[in-house]
């Protein structure tokens, strides 16, 4: 049977807007975050303006680098005045996982169209609430779903859907991107607040799966650590295993710098090197989103679906077709 996959039953987001022709207002939340610069630089990139910025820490010296002029606050009420006065068009959230429905809602009952980071919910349930506020404020909700921009990622799109079906390729995913101590004592140390390690690190790469692949048919979960997930998915296309982890003593090769990531996709025994070519995507994926071409929630939905359905899967430890790199731990 299918896992649910299918577009949410709510009028689906209009995105045919003309391309962007001024420069673009925006306003953001989580500005002292991990992935707020890649944001911040793909503002400055397109000669946008940041017009608010608001986090709960006051460590942000590093926005001078972008936009020092932007107002900043700490204080949550003082920035929704501030959007709810109409000095800004879009809302970017930068926010750990948890507070994205929240902040997402936040923005689109300010009357701004809202970019959040990945994921865009933790569940299907959130995804809901986002879009019926959606509809209901006449707003835009895009996700940023960069690895479907990737060059390699689109190699491979071009090469399934050129194959007649029913071909089923064998896939393995390998993603190990070293995390420091700090990483189990934040918010991305506690499931609950972020979701696990599928959702801090690997929800890019499932929404990428089903983008190419199909929904998911079969979820098997075989490892399941903080640091650690292992498991296999069947789509409608492909037998993926797959391997996360911030762990770097699970890299397979030696020699690495210490904190070096290891990428590793193998399509039918093809390897698909998207090592490099992720520095500028969130860039394109605003100047996508500026000209109305941005994803919508109907986007990711598959992917929450199938984070759900991992969050909720019994370990099964090593039984049936898993990764080869559970056999060294």
């Amino acid at each position: 049977m299918y896992y649910f996959c299918g577009k949410i039953e709510i009028a689906s987001q209009d995105m045919t807007r003309g391309e962007a022709t001024e420069s673009r207002k925006f306003a953001i939340i989580g500005v002292a975050g991990y992935i707020a610069p890649r944001h911040l630089n793909a503002m400055r990139s397109l000669k946008c303006e940041l017009v608010a910025a608001h986090d709960v820490f006051d460590s942000v010296g590093m926005i001078d680098g972008y936009f020092p002029r932007a107002r900043f606050t700490t204080d949550s009420n003082d920035f929704k005045k501030h959007m709810a006065a109409g000095h800004a068009e879009y809302l970017t959230v930068c926010t750990p996982n948890y507070l994205h429905c929240t902040h997402t809602i936040m923005g689109l009952e300010a009357g701004l169209d809202v970019i959040c980071e990945k994921p865009l919910a933790l569940t299907p349930d959130e995804l809901r609430r986002m879009e019926a506020c959606r509809q209901a404020a006449g707003r835009h909700i895009s996700p940023i779903l960069q690895l479907r921009l990737h060059p390699e990622i689109e190699r491979l799109k071009r090469m399934v859907d050129n194959d007649p079906p029913p071909t089923i390729y064998d896939i393995d995913l390998t993603y190990i991107t070293p995390r420091g101590s700090w990483y189990a004592a934040s918010w991305k140390g506690d499931s609950l607040k972020s979701g696990g390690v599928v959702a801090n690190i690997g929800i890019h790469f499932i929404d990428m799966l089903h983008w190419i692949f199909g929904p998911a048919e079969k979820v098997v979960l075989h490892r399941s650590a903080p640091d650690c997930s292992a498991g296999f998915l069947q789509l409608k296309r492909a037998r993926v295993r797959y391997f996360l982890s911030v762990n770097a003593d699970h890299r397979p090769v030696s020699g690495e710098k210490p904190m070096s990531p290891y990428r590793h996709l193998i399509v039918n025994g093809e390897k698909f090197d998207f090592t490099n070519g992720f520095t500028d995507l969130h860039t394109l994926s605003y100047e996508r989103i500026l000209a109305g071409k941005g994803f919508s929630v109907d986007d990711a939905m598959c992917a929450i679906h199938t984070l759900e359905n991992i969050r909720k899967a019994a370990v099964s430890g090593l039984t049936g077709d898993y990764h080869p790199l559970l056999r060294n731990l």
